[in-house]
């Protein structure tokens, strides 16, 4: 797979956000992240996340790791 390849990880913050009731900025405050960070995985552009910070946005929103990403299927 090449660098310019995109990736396959999809994130559901935007859904987990909307079923809990908080704002990107509530999580952020949560997290002790910025809003900028959350917004690069949020809109799928991440290439990596610190496990670190994984599980504190999993204990903020009561999920799993499994709850917040999924990856899409492979282009046939």
């Amino acid at each position: 797979m090449g660098d310019l390849e995109p990736h396959r990880v999809h994130c559901h913050l935007d859904d987990l956000l909307e079923r809990r009731q908080m704002t990107l900025v509530d999580l952020a405050d949560a997290v002790g992240i910025t809003v900028a960070n959350l917004s690069i995985l949020k809109n799928d552009r991440a290439k990596a996340i610190r496990f670190t910070t994984l599980t504190a946005i999993c204990d903020v929103l009561g999920c799993s790791p499994g709850d917040l990403f999924s990856v899409r299927p492979a282009p046939v």
